[in-house]
C-alpha cells in the first residue's frame, strides 16, 4: 500500500531514516537509501505553490465581471444596487426589450412594487418592479421567447419579464426570483414567462426588498403590493455603448411649468 509520503510501505523507519540518516558518495545510511520519498513530495508542493496563485484569483474572480454574449446593466434602488446579466445570445429579443428601456431612461424614477413570498417559504419567492401602467412610458410589444425556446429555466436569481394575459404582452414591466420558480417555466398548453438573464451582484438588495411589508392588491397581486415601494432610481448598462430608441419621452414633459 503506497505510504502516503510517496514511499511503498510507510515503514516509520523510512520516514526517521529520510528525516535523519546522512549518505556519502559510497553509500551512507541504509535506511535513507531505502527511503525516498521526500524528492516526490517536493515537486508536488511545488507544484501546488506555483499553481496556488492562479487558484486564489481564480476564487477571487468576481460574477460581476464581463462575458461574452451577456450584457449587464445595474439597476440603482433606494435599498442598493443589482446587477443583472442579459443573456444576449439565448433569448435576443427579451434582452434587446430589456436595454432598450434602460438606454431610453425609462425605467429611470419608476419603482419595485411588488414582493410575491412563498407561503411555505417566505424568504424565496419574487420581487417585481418596472413602469408598472404608465403608458408614457411604453414600447411596443415583442413576441415572447419561452423557456422551452430559450432554454433559461426561473432558478434562483433570475431576471424575467412579467406579462399580462396574451403572451406578446410583455413590456416594462420585470421580476426577479429568490429561489427556483419552475411554475414560471413553460410546458405543454402553457407558454410561460421569458426569462432572459441572472443576477451577478446584489442579490442581497433583491432579498431586502422581498421582505418589505406588502398588502392590498387583487386577484394574483392581493397582499403582494409592497406598502412603501422601493425607488428604481436608474439602470445603467456598464457593457458596450447605449442604443436609444429615438421614440419620444413624453414622462419628462412638465406640463405644470
Amino acid at each position: 500500500m503506497p505510504s502516503p509520503l510517496g514511499g511503498e510501505g510507510g515503514d516509520p523507519r523510512q520516514i526517521r531514516g529520510g528525516v535523519r540518516g546522512r549518505s556519502t558518495r559510497n553509500g551512507g545510511d541504509a535506511h535513507t537509501l531505502r527511503s525516498r520519498p521526500y524528492p516526490a513530495t517536493a515537486l508536488l508542493m511545488k507544484r501546488i505553490l506555483l499553481a496556488l496563485p492562479l487558484l486564489l484569483a481564480s476564487a477571487a474572480t468576481p460574477t460581476n465581471a464581463p462575458k461574452p454574449g451577456f450584457v449587464r446593466v445595474q439597476i440603482n434602488t433606494t435599498e442598493g444596487p443589482i446587477v443583472v446579466a442579459l443573456d444576449m445570445r439565448r433569448a435576443p429579443a427579451t434582452s434587446a426589450n430589456f436595454l432598450a428601456y434602460v438606454d431610453d431612461g425609462r425605467f429611470d424614477g419608476t419603482t419595485f412594487y411588488r414582493a410575491a413570498r412563498g407561503k411555505a417559504d417566505p424568504k424565496k419567492g419574487f420581487v417585481q418592479g418596472g413602469i408598472r401602467t404608465d403608458a408614457r412610458r411604453i414600447l411596443p410589444p415583442f413576441p415572447l421567447e419561452t423557456t422551452a425556446k430559450t432554454g433559461i429555466r426561473h432558478t434562483d436569481g433570475v431576471i424575467s419579464m412579467a406579462r399580462g394575459q396574451t403572451p406578446a404582452s410583455a413590456g416594462g414591466n420585470f421580476f426577479i426570483t429568490v429561489g427556483p420558480a419552475p411554475a414560471m417555466d413553460a410546458r405543454p398548453g402553457y407558454a410561460g414567462y421569458a426569462a432572459f438573464g441572472h443576477v451577478v451582484a446584489g442579490m442581497e438588495t433583491v432579498k431586502r426588498i422581498l421582505a418589505k411589508p406588502s398588502g392590498g392588491g387583487m386577484d394574483a397581486f392581493k397582499g403582494q403590493m409592497i406598502l412603501k415601494p422601493v425607488g428604481l432610481v436608474s439602470a445603467k448598462r456598464l457593457d458596450g455603448r447605449p442604443k436609444p430608441t429615438g421614440q419620444p419621452k413624453p414622462w419628462l414633459i412638465n406640463i405644470g411649468g
